[in-house]
């Protein structure tokens, strides 16, 4: 693997004197020097080693985020933007020093439009507190990425998660964004028109940008009316085949799912062990159905129709919320169910996403390289829009461990490049990923990205040195 402080080591600079002291007058005990709050914001769910900023800045307003952008641009000093710190590949490393902005404390809904299916929101809200204060209004917000992530850092990543099969990603339900752009200023990206053809689409171009464009402190979103039905099921298969040709019959066949979840056996296994839940241990599919009592039914019946043939067994229904809910808790906890298989271990965690008439394939090859690993692996993942995930279990310690990991992982996603896929359906590419991209999209395509790059911020003060070097 390549970590960040060889390469970039020499490239961290100390905090700038007057810098400090200009930070420090104008949020007093909101800017921070203190060792513990500089480690919490130096490290991720990524495998890397921690690597803490220079100076932490905690901000309540767009106003303030773009004093503080302000000031690190005189100084042509690095600045990362910080949500929630649950992102997998090393995004908010400062791994050339610099000033972390945390924005989680920017963390007020602004408005609900409910007349017109929107709501703006500080990009410091995360996702479960959004969705419980649009309790009352009968609307939900659909993107699920497990997580309970920061709004701004689910922009800057492009999320997308278990919902995605049906209502898209994030890329899809962002109408406008709030940005400080490098040299301060805010602009407004769109209105909050469903669709509009006036000039660039600024909003898209920061989407997925991963901090290195702009800092986003605003969002408006798109929300969906809370279904009349939701009803969910599980359903295990005597192999993963059987299980990806039944999502791939739903999907082909135009069945409206909102969820499509595949877990392998260990991955089961793990849930059984972390939830207490007694699932059979054999590859499994978690579905979601939403609409009406009629139409969630008729999805229901046809998927069990499908997965009949394919051999699916131990159908299981959960259509009273209680049930749908712990169902999906034990899900969404399957990533910390694997990481208690092997105690102390770290998770180098794939996300591969390739044409949905080549899941079968891509899936049965990751299978075949994993099985060749010495330590712990399991296969999960959103298989109804051709994204899964490998996860490997290392010893942190262990660098041959280390090495092998990161062998398989380039064969994973060397594998899903080959049929036409992408190295990252939904993680991002931070540090860790920046060699797939160049293979993905080709050298012409990274000059351009860096072309912008510098138009955005010609100093690269904004969370240098990821998704491609320059």
């Amino acid at each position: 693997m390549n970590h960040p402080s060889p390469f970039l080591a020499e490239l961290r600079r100390p905090l700038p004197a007057d810098l400090g002291a200009a930070l420090k007058a104008r949020f007093g005990d909101r800017f921070s020097v203190a060792q513990a709050v500089r480690d919490h914001h130096g490290r991720d769910e990524s495998p890397f080693p921690a690597t803490p900023p220079e100076a932490v800045v905690f901000a309540h307003t767009t106003e303030e985020a773009a004093q503080v952008v302000a000031l690190c641009g005189e100084h042509r000093y690095p600045l990362i933007a910080y949500g929630a710190g649950s992102s997998l590949e090393g995004h908010l490393l400062a791994i050339q020093g610099g000033v972390t902005l945390d924005l989680s404390q920017m963390n007020r809904v602004l408005s609900v439009n409910a007349d017109d299916l929107t709501v703006t929101v500080q990009a410091g809200v995360l996702r479960k507190q959004l969705n419980e204060h649009l309790k009352s209004t009968g609307l939900f917000f659909p993107i699920d990425p497990g997580a309970d992530a920061s709004i701004g850092g689910m922009c800057a990543t492009r999320a997308s998660g278990t919902n995605a099969v049906r209502y898209g990603t994030m890329r899809e339900n962002v109408l406008s964004l709030t940005v400080v752009t490098a040299d301060g200023k805010v602009i407004r990206t769109a209105g909050r028109a469903k669709k509009s053809s006036a000039g660039y689409d600024l909003t898209r171009l920061f989407i997925g940008s991963e901090g290195t464009l702009g800092v986003i402190t605003e969002i408006t979103l798109k929300l969906y009316p809370v279904p009349e039905a939701m009803s969910a099921a599980v359903v295990s298969f005597p192999s993963m085949a059987q299980a990806v040709r039944t999502v791939i019959q739903t999907i082909q066949l135009g069945v409206p799912v909102a969820r499509s979840e595949y877990l392998c056996e260990h991955s089961i296994r793990a849930i059984n062990a972390h939830s207490h839940t007694t699932m059979r241990e054999a590859p499994t599919l978690f579905f979601e159905f939403h609409g009406t009592e009629a139409s969630a039914r008729e999805q229901a019946e046809l998927v069990q129709a499908i997965a009949s043939e394919q051999g699916g067994q131990d159908f299981e229904w959960a259509s009273r919320p209680e049930d749908r809910t712990r169902m999906w808790n034990a899900r969404h906890n399957a990533y910390f169910a694997c990481l208690q298989v092997r105690p102390g271990c770290r998770a180098i965690s794939t996300d591969t996403c390739v044409p949905i008439s080549r899941l079968a394939d891509s899936i049965a090859g990751a299978r075949r390289i994993l099985d060749t690993a010495k330590f712990p692996t399991m296969i999960l993942g959103h298989v109804g829009d051709g994204n899964f995930h490998a996860v490997l279990l290392i010893d942190p310690d262990d660098p041959k461990e280390m090495e092998e990991a990161e062998r398989l992982n380039d064969e994973i996603v060397r594998l899903a490049l080959s049929m036409d896929g992408t190295c990252t359906g939904e993680h991002g590419i931070g540090l860790h990923k920046m060699g797939f991209l160049v293979e993905e999209v080709g050298e012409d395509a990274i000059d351009l990205m860096r072309r912008i790059k510098r138009s955005f911020d010609p100093d690269n003060i904004l969370n240098p040195g990821k998704i491609f070097r320059i």
